[in-house]
Formats: structure tokens, C-alpha cells, sequence
């Protein structure tokens, strides 16, 4: 397990590394990018606090400026390398509140695999609007990052 958690946050990593590559290009990041982005850069922080125990330093949809998100993107990165490499059992209960405040538990296995999979999501609604921008998406297809 812990080979595949290495994997993909691996591709995730290489992934936003690309986007974030991309809109410090630009003359201007488009506003609906800039929100989802720094989105997934909270929420990643946030599911990895939630893991560590400690109190997330980011609001949900708090947005960053896109000179920040390298540096907030490698801290995930690490934190969750950090979990992942540490983890003894990735089917460990977490028990979390989540941000109104309702008590919720999941498996390790299920937070980690669910970073990814927000990532992902969003990564595909910034395609939509770099592409209703007049912008090239990047190519974020798993297949084609093993290739």
C-alpha cells in the first residue's frame, strides 16, 4: 500500500507542479483557477492536519496568491510522504470533525485515496475553465504520466 500511496501522490504532485508551472506564466490567472486552486491546496492541508492531529492553518476556500502555491503545494507534499512513509496500518481509524463541525471517522486509506481524487476533480473543473479562457489545459491524465 504504501508503494501506491507513493505513486500517486507522485502523479499529484507532478501534476499541480505542472498547473502551478502554467499560471505563473500567464498575465493573468483566471479568477475561477485561482479559487479552485488554492481549494485544493487547503483541502489537501486541511485532510493532512486532520491525519497529524494538528490544526489546519488554511480556511477551506481561502484563496492564495499564485506566487504562494509552490510552497504550500511542497509542504503537502511532504506532510503527506511523511504520513504515508509512517503509516503502520492504512486501514487505522481517523476520527475528524469536518468543517461544520460534525464528528466523522474514516479509514487512513480512504483520506489519503480521497486527496487525490479531490485533486483530480478539480484539476478537470480548471481544464474547463482554462479552455472557456481561451488557455490550453495541461495534460493531467494518469496514463500519460506513467508513459
Amino acid at each position: 500500500m504504501e508503494t501506491f500511496f507513493n505513486e500517486i501522490f507522485d502523479y499529484n504532485f507532478h501534476c499541480n507542479k505542472k498547473l502551478i508551472e502554467q499560471c505563473l506564466a500567464l498575465n493573468a490567472v483566471p479568477p475561477e483557477t485561482m479559487r479552485l486552486f488554492s481549494h485544493i491546496l487547503n483541502a489537501h492541508h486541511l485532510w493532512n492536519a486532520r491525519v497529524l492531529n494538528k490544526p489546519s492553518e488554511y480556511e477551506v476556500w481561502q484563496e492564495h496568491d499564485v506566487k504562494n502555491w509552490a510552497d504550500i503545494h511542497y509542504e503537502n507534499q511532504r506532510s503527506s510522504f511523511e504520513i504515508v512513509t509512517n503509516a503502520d496500518n492504512f486501514d487505522k481509524r481517523i476520527d475528524y470533525e469536518n468543517t461544520e463541525g460534525r464528528l466523522f471517522t474514516n479509514t487512513l486509506q480512504d483520506i489519503l485515496f480521497h486527496i487525490i481524487n479531490h485533486s483530480t476533480s478539480h484539476r478537470g473543473q480548471i481544464a474547463v475553465d482554462f479552455r472557456n479562457n481561451d488557455e490550453k489545459p495541461i495534460s493531467s491524465d494518469y496514463v500519460y504520466y506513467k508513459r
